[in-house]
């Protein structure tokens, strides 16, 4: 017979209609293929679920983890207690506004929504293409590759705070910078966006597309689990310059390892630990910051 924690069973009573994971392994939701079992995860089917979610989560003294598709994500090893709610598969919504406006749900991929728009002969997205994340974590960090962000096509965004209320914010509203929004400083969760595109031919779209995938799969390690750029763009140079410039391509710590093929790149060569994940992000930084005096900063979410 199974033993249920007190969260499990109050959560699972109080939510019946809602599907949860128990001991759920947080490498499966990962990029890096890293981290321990979560004591709980659900997957809301819809913005009242999620609401549903957050109410009882609240009764329940628990504030609850939000986790997109887990490609900017390091999880501990250890596992976690309580609630990851995870938006990737579940808030899955995807349709056209009017003739040059969409709306895409926070559990969309970056690239279900690029290709979505290219469909549609509408331009604006193409940078997203090969952005392994979802539409939720993009926003709620700005995410952008190859000249385009986030911020270039938002027009509003739909956030639910972690009380369950829903408002909608302009782009203005939502502070966009680099690598940056509103809701790096005050909690919520976004449901979903709008994007303002622009008409063009979508033959002309896809092939700037696969041009942008090209380059990728060139300078990119796409073969390992990674979580993308491990460091945010210092103030005077570029990380993965700076990187290199060290000769630290290659450095390795334990099962982690910054990537021959892009010093930007942190990278699981296998069997890999979030320790020694933590300790390459740490020890890197530091020889950096010897050799340049630029500190780099994670640009990874260390759980």
């Amino acid at each position: 017979m199974t033993d249920f924690t007190v969260f499990q069973r109050e959560i699972s009573r109080l939510l019946p209609h809602i599907k949860f994971y128990f001991n759920e392994p947080m490498a499966k939701h990962t990029s890096f293929r890293i981290g321990g079992a979560v004591e709980v995860m659900a997957m809301p089917e819809n913005a009242d679920q999620l609401a549903d979610i957050l109410k009882v989560s609240k009764l329940l003294d628990t504030k609850p983890a939000i986790l997109g598709a887990g490609t900017n994500v390091l999880a501990p090893d250890e596992g976690m207690k309580g609630l990851v709610v995870c938006l990737k598969d579940a808030l899955d919504a995807i349709s056209q506004v009017d003739e040059t406006h969409i709306r895409v749900s926070a559990g969309v991929s970056m690239t279900k929504a690029a290709v979505f728009a290219a469909n549609l002969g509408l331009s604006g997205l193409e940078f997203a293409h090969g952005i392994p994340g979802s539409v939720g974590g993009g926003v709620y960090m700005n995410a952008g590759a190859y000249g385009g962000e986030i911020k270039d096509v938002c027009v509003s965004v739909d956030v639910m705070t972690f009380d369950g209320v829903l408002h909608t914010y302009t782009s203005e509203e939502m502070g966009f910078s680099y690598r940056h929004s509103r809701l790096e400083d005050e909690p919520g969760i976004v449901v979903s966006a709008v994007f303002s595109l622009t008409e063009k031919p979508s033959e002309e779209i896809r092939a700037y597309m696969q041009e942008l995938a090209a380059k990728r799969k060139a300078s990119q390690p796409l073969d390992k689990p990674s979580a993308g750029s491990a460091f945010k763009r210092p103030v005077g140079g570029y990380a993965a310059a700076l990187i290199d410039g060290a000769g630290l391509k290659g450095y390795q710590v334990g099962g982690a390892a910054i990537s021959e093929k892009h010093a930007g790149f942190a990278v699981n060569l296998g069997g890999a630990t979030a320790e020694d994940v933590k300790n390459l992000l740490a020890q890197v930084s530091d020889i950096v910051f010897e050799r340049s005096g630029i500190r780099l900063e994670p640009e990874v979410r260390i759980w």
